[in-house]
């Protein structure tokens, strides 16, 4: 008898490894969060150590849990290939993509469908993940961020460079002429950037007030929702917040003021014909929206 843990604990890990999210394992698997978590917690009683840590934005990876994907992956992978070979079915040609969520939910996933169109034969499958690690251990083929990695191994290409501005509802839009308008109104903010108000308020010479309301949430998308709600003034990237206002669902009655900061795709030297043909999707799709 092999001596492995339960099989589907493994395969639920896998998921949430990859996504670094357990929500959207548990989409992926069909299941709710609570099995997802129920599954994990099995394979780290079994193995008699944590897998993950939770944090703000969803998990991380032990040094345990990065040992065990890296066996996973490739174990998981060549199974699945292996499996298609004696159905007689050829194998689909993939790419993991891996980006922050609000990136992924906001800018990436409102587009797939046109890269879907153009190659058909090939399937797109997002991850949540920031580290560079993970592009450098194979985990994803692409990580889009806004962070700067230099290495001779990978290729960085620039996407768009980032701006933030207030972003409301439509109906809210008429009270905000000018930058001293947004003390009147309640702050939304977004977990990941804690200080995105202040740091906007000071390029503008505006002083915020502390007993200003103010509401905060965890991932950007939430804030986005609550400020097509009329729950107050979001601050927010231009990039992601295109899709609602070009919907008529948010406005920027401020603009956007250039951060320095530049989203950037980067992609290992050696990458398959597939990958960079994702590379080259991408940058057209970014140019399209350069201001």
């Amino acid at each position: 008898m092999r001596n492995l843990p339960p099989m589907n604990s493994l395969r639920v890990f896998d998921s949430a490894a990859r996504h670094l999210n357990l929500s959207l394992a548990a989409q992926e698997l069909g299941v709710s969060h609570s099995a997802v978590s129920q599954q994990v917690r099995q394979l780290e009683t079994w193995l008699g150590g944590k897998l993950f840590e939770r944090h703000s934005d969803g998990v991380r990876l032990t040094a345990a849990g990065q040992d065990l994907q890296r066996v996973c992956l490739p174990a998981f992978d060549m199974l699945e290939q292996r499996l298609a070979e004696l159905l007689g079915r050829a194998t689909s040609a993939e790419v993991v993509v891996g980006a922050p969520a609000s990136l992924l939910s906001n800018w990436i996933i409102p587009r797939l469908e046109d890269f879907e169109r153009a190659h058909p034969g090939v399937q797109v499958r997002l991850q949540t993940a920031a580290d560079i690690a993970l592009l450098e251990r194979r985990v994803v083929d692409v990580l889009i961020v806004a962070d700067e990695h230099r290495s001779p191994d990978i290729e960085a290409v620039p996407l768009f460079r980032e701006s933030i501005g207030p972003v409301c509802a439509p109906a809210l839009a008429g009270r905000i002429r000018r930058p001293a308008d947004v003390l009147g109104c309640p702050l939304l903010h977004a977990a990941a950037r804690p200080a995105a108000w202040e740091h906007w308020a000071q390029a503008h010479g505006v002083t915020l007030d502390a007993q200003q309301p103010r509401r905060q949430f965890d991932q950007l998308g939430h804030l986005l929702e609550a400020a097509v709600a009329g729950l107050g003034i979001g601050i927010a990237p231009r990039e992601l917040a295109q899709a609602d206002i070009r919907a008529g669902r948010l406005a920027a009655p401020l603009g956007f003021q250039d951060t320095g900061g530049r989203f950037s795709l980067y992609a290992r030297t050696d990458a398959r014909e597939v990958v960079a043909d994702f590379r080259r999707w991408l940058k057209a799709q970014a140019l399209s929206d350069a201001p």
